[in-house]
């Protein structure tokens, strides 16, 4: 797809925010979520006997929980090849459906942008 290159700084920054959540916390998902603000949110896997929430939905929790009124962007760091219809309408209930989100590769390389919608 695109080379992570090609993207803004700020885009640049959710992916790294979003791989070191993974790598720290080693799980399968890292993502992070810029509000209409500019602050970020970063979160990982969650996977408790009694709740589960992909990276990218506990970090639009993260940033709904500290009163972000909408996203400019998103970004999923993870194995697999495409986003997650559950992610996108996490990232759509909050950001609308044009709301662009990132699926990056584990090395940062970018594997695909689609809008939440």
């Amino acid at each position: 797809m695109n080379d992570s290159a090609d993207l803004d700084l700020e885009d640049r920054k959710l992916i790294t925010l979003a791989r070191s959540a993974r790598a720290r916390n080693s799980v399968p998902e890292g993502a992070a979520v810029r509000d209409e603000t500019g602050r970020t949110y970063v979160a990982g896997t969650v996977e408790l006997e009694s709740l589960k929430l992909s990276a990218l939905q506990a970090a639009v929790a993260m940033a709904v929980a500290s009163g972000a009124q909408s996203l400019e962007a998103a970004v999923v760091v993870s194995e697999a090849a495409e986003s997650a219809e559950a992610d996108r309408a996490a990232v759509r209930d909050l950001g609308g459906p044009g709301t662009p989100v990132l699926l990056a590769a584990p090395d940062g390389t970018l594997r695909a942008s689609v809008a939440a919608g």
